[in-house]
């Protein structure tokens, strides 16, 4: 297997967290998306969408998008409840995630540290509803553990990828300490280094 990602791209991170997470043998290839090396006809040839995360399974098939591919990934595995309302509720987060999370907590990282901007230069909209994922994520930890019950899920994957490095888009994690317990877990989970 092949994965297409960039370092800094949580959505990548994730791909390869959970290949790790569940001992799969792939390649990292890594790809630049600040150079436009998701643009080239060639990446464009294996995902017209021109993004990343991209894997390419050991038979030559494309998958793109993170929580796509960690769901195929996981497949099986222990990452997805066996219970059906328990993965109705990582679905739950996982949706959430892309839509009401990463867009405003992932966007004002990648404008901060990547382009440059100053916290201040945000759209107001930006930080405010980042800080409102923050603490739909805080209420949520209310019981501890993990967002599903008490064990690893891949809604926990999903949504630690940007959250752990909300403080490089201006975000002050302290103010959510459930949320900070919560990152620390999910990293001794999947063993990455804070």
């Amino acid at each position: 297997m092949k994965i297409y990602g960039d370092s800094i791209s949580g959505n990548c991170l994730k791909v390869k967290w959970v290949a790790d997470r569940l001992g799969l043998s792939y390649d990292w290839i890594e790809t630049d998306i600040l150079t436009g090396a998701t643009r080239t006809p060639a990446f464009m040839a294996m995902n017209p969408a021109g993004q990343v995360p991209l894997v390419v399974l050991d038979d030559g098939r494309p998958l793109a998008q993170s929580n796509a591919i960690i769901l195929h990934l996981a497949e099986g595995s222990d990452l997805i409840p066996a219970d059906s309302y328990a993965r109705a509720r990582m679905f739950e987060w996982m949706f959430w995630e892309q839509y009401s999370h990463e867009p405003y907590v992932a966007v004002a990282r990648f404008q901060v540290r990547y382009l440059g901007k100053a916290v201040a230069d945000l759209e107001p909209r930006i930080v405010e509803r980042g800080q409102g994922a923050l603490q739909r994520l805080e209420d949520g930890l209310a019981g501890g553990g993990f967002l599903v019950g008490a064990a690893l899920s891949l809604a926990d994957v999903a949504l630690v990828a940007y959250t752990r490095v909300a403080h490089e888009g201006g975000f002050d994690l302290a103010a959510y300490p459930r949320v900070g317990a919560w990152v620390a877990r999910v990293e001794a989970a999947l063993k990455i280094a804070p």
